[in-house]
């Protein structure tokens, strides 16, 4: 899995820029994803993936965001898209998205349900707007999360909580706004976009929050989007991170701030610093291999996923997160001046890691609802 990924190095770092310029992948990019078979290699076996298991996840999405933070991002973006497509939805929309397009299925999009699915025979007449529609850019098909109506009101999935569905939309039933104009994540192709009285058929749609898999037999099918997500995101920050760590050891060799006579790499500050935010990079990336890997192990187990064992996983994520921030932050002072320049990896990055940590998923108040569950507040937060 990381070999795959690692294999792109040259030319993701070649096409960074490119990426940023037309505000999306270069299709060379995602075309040496679909080669290297990249882009379908977390699909469940049926659509063509290897079901791989969390730590090769982990550690593929780190290494994508090492090279890049948007091609990062598209990987956390796209793979888990189809991934959850291609594991949830019914037979015969697995048929028509997949099989049909012998499984060469881009898909990215927004799964929060900011649509508004009207039920009709047969399906749902589906209108809405999402932003930050991650990785559309290239996408042929887009998630688009929305909550059925029924006679003018929201249905209810049970205990207070609304229905949340996941549509499966054709790109050409989808209108692009061009509105991806930011300050980092540049080449994501991010777009905002409408659907506006589309009919979707019942088959291509699934439940946002389901752990019941039509497809594939890993352990993550059974886990559903909320952990592939969470892992995606703290890969992500871990990634862009140690980018900015490996190249700021780098250049401190050559390093010389201004009325300094020595090296970058001489100075005991610099050399306690390095060994901090190493040190608290490593612990994060283990702990994030702990909590997935043990949620992975109880449900390979047989055992449920519990809600003590979803709080841990984005807790991690969260943890990871503030943790990469706090190593990019650092990185970016010692650097001086090289960090600032336009077009050099750590200029980009900083810009990057500071736009993909904003993300509500995983937010402080993601840490508050975990710590509830932790203390027994609460017996569960159904959005872990």
């Amino acid at each position: 899995m990381v070999e795959r990924a690692r294999g792109m190095r040259d030319l993701v770092r070649a096409q960074a820029a490119e990426s940023e310029q037309i505000r999306t992948m270069t299709p060379a990019i995602v075309e040496a994803m679909w080669s290297t078979g990249l882009m379908s290699a977390f699909n469940p076996a049926p659509a063509g993936g290897v079901e791989p298991s969390f730590a090769e996840m982990i550690e593929t999405w780190i290494e994508m965001a090492w090279q890049d933070g948007s091609f990062g991002w598209v990987g956390i973006a796209n793979l888990p898209s189809s991934f959850a497509a291609a594991t949830y939805l019914p037979d015969g929309g697995f048929a028509e998205v997949f099989t049909a397009n012998h499984n060469r299925v881009t898909m990215g999009g927004q799964f929060f349900p900011n649509g508004q699915g009207h039920a009709v025979d047969g399906g749902y007449r589906l209108t809405g707007s999402w932003s930050f529609g991650s990785g559309t850019g290239h996408a042929e098909y887009v998630a688009a999360g929305f909550l059925p109506m029924v006679d003018g009101e929201i249905r209810w999935a049970g205990d207070g909580v609304p229905d949340m569905q996941v549509a499966v939309v054709p790109r050409a039933e989808v209108s692009f706004k061009d509105g991806w104009h930011v300050q980092g994540l540049k080449g994501t192709g991010s777009y905002d976009y409408s659907i506006d009285d589309v009919f979707v058929p019942h088959d291509r749609t699934f439940a946002l929050f389901t752990r019941e898999p039509r497809r594939g037999s890993s352990p993550a099918t059974r886990m559903g989007m909320m952990p592939v997500t969470a892992a995606g995101h703290a890969a992500w920050a871990l990634g862009v991170a140690k980018s900015m760590l490996d190249d700021v050891s780098e250049l401190a060799a050559t390093k010389f701030r201004m009325s300094d006579m020595a090296a970058l790499a001489s100075r005991p500050t610099f050399q306690k610093g390095l060994a901090h935010h190493v040190a608290a990079w490593r612990a994060a990336r283990l702990l994030v291999l702990d909590a997935f890997g043990t949620a992975e192990a109880a449900v390979a187990g047989g055992d449920d996923l519990t809600p003590t064992l979803r709080a841990d996983m984005r807790v991690a994520a969260v943890f990871a997160t503030d943790t990469a921030r706090a190593c990019a932050e650092w990185a970016h002072l010692v650097a001086g001046t090289s960090s600032i320049r336009e077009g050099s990896r750590l200029e980009r990055a900083f810009r990057d890691v500071y736009t993909g940590t904003q993300h509500a998923f995983i937010s402080e108040k993601v840490a508050i609802d975990a710590a509830q569950v932790w203390l027994g507040v609460v017996e569960d937060q159904f959005g872990l």
